[in-house]
């Protein structure tokens, strides 16, 4: 599986932006998929992922009410929408699948397949 994101840039804070990660290749096998951020100096972080076959959702609660993670199957494609944004969510955005039928919830599972990460950036 490979995987391609896209939509990063500078916005304003309180402005919107929205992420894409197309998915190519062995897209049957996906379970899930996910975005991470890393801001510089922090470590890598979860933001949230859905479940590609009945599209549930988790997030966590630093993006909750602003963040909508949602996909669209025919494309192989998932998206991340931001809303209100603030600088504290400068960061690079990964999007990530998983390929294991697995029952471990979306906030806790292993993530096989990495795309190449684009810049989010939030000014004040």
């Amino acid at each position: 599986v490979q995987l391609q994101a896209s939509g990063g840039g500078l916005v304003q804070a309180g402005g919107s932006q929205r992420l894409s990660c197309a998915a190519s290749g062995r897209t049957f096998s996906i379970s899930a998929m996910g975005w991470f951020r890393q801001a510089p100096g922090k470590e890598r972080e979860f933001v949230a992922a859905i479940s590609w076959s009945d599209g549930r959702t988790f997030s966590v609660d630093s993006v909750k009410g602003r963040f909508t993670i949602f996909r669209d199957n025919a494309k192989n494609t998932v998206y991340l929408q931001m809303n209100n944004l603030k600088p504290e969510d400068t960061a690079v955005y990964y999007c990530a699948a998983d390929v294991t039928r697995t029952l471990r919830p979306l906030n806790n599972r292993g993530w096989d397949y990495w795309g190449q990460g684009t810049q989010v950036t939030v000014s004040s």
